[in-house]
């Protein structure tokens, strides 16, 4: 099936979630424990991801203009008042982090490189090999992050099909116009400013800082951007 490896990366989410929904009721001391474990292990996984970086020149540029056009168009804003209209609606026995579950959830399973090389390779080979794998992990994932933040996480596997499914479609168009040369350099742009991301994610689950990551979403597609114009030079 064609978008059969978006749908199980969403459902693996959602399961996952669920699952990790029967732990939210764990004492506090243990939920602060199991957050601190998980903002480390993120936080090592965007180290990793940073350190692949082919020209931290450019991911220092893509984060800056994205990070500007993220603050001009509020859109970390825009995420949370989806996020509280949510709450309203599921009531106020969700309320407050809700709206943080789904910000945090969205962006950690949108940001790895995996979801444009298994979106790519779904859409140009018919391969969802990548996808499945990438699923699994978000399933382990999700159980995790949802003893934390709760439903909102679970909601968030919504957007990540939704993201996938969206580079699935395109692929061929994509493919098209950009070289497989640019399109390996586009990619690896996206680990290393996702890796950013998943930092200050983790960072912020650690109280170190409170950066509004959701802001920093548009630098994913600028890295990009740049790369694929700096190829015409």
């Amino acid at each position: 099936m064609f978008l059969s490896g978006a749908i199980a990366n969403g459902l693996a989410i959602v399961v996952g979630g669920a699952l990790g929904l029967i732990f939210t009721f764990i004492p506090e001391h243990i939920k602060d424990s199991i957050m601190k474990i998980q903002a480390l292990v993120i936080m090592t996984l965007g180290i990793q991801m940073v350190v692949s970086a082919d020209n931290i020149i450019v991911t220092l540029l893509s984060l800056i203009i994205g990070v500007v056009i993220g603050e001009v168009i509020k859109l970390e804003e825009m995420l949370n008042r989806l996020g509280h209209w949510m709450e309203y609606k599921l009531g106020d026995r969700h309320s407050g982090n809700l709206s943080q579950g789904f910000v945090s959830g969205t962006l950690v399973f949108i940001v790895s490189a995996m979801a444009i090389v298994g979106g790519l390779d779904a859409g140009l080979q018919g391969s969802n090999e990548v996808l499945y794998t990438k699923a699994t992990m978000d399933f382990f994932i999700a159980i995790v992050m949802t003893t934390t933040y709760g439903l909102g996480v679970i909601i968030s596997g919504v957007p990540t099909f939704l993201y996938e499914s969206g580079i699935i479609l395109s692929a061929q168009q994509i493919a098209s116009f950009i070289p497989e040369r640019v399109l390996d350099q586009m990619i690896h742009q996206v680990s290393a400013t996702g890796g950013v991301i998943l930092l200050a994610i983790a960072m912020n689950m650690l109280n170190i800082t409170r950066m509004r990551v959701g802001n920093m979403i548009p630098a994913i597609f600028t890295g990009m951007f740049i790369i694929y114009i700096m190829n015409f030079f």
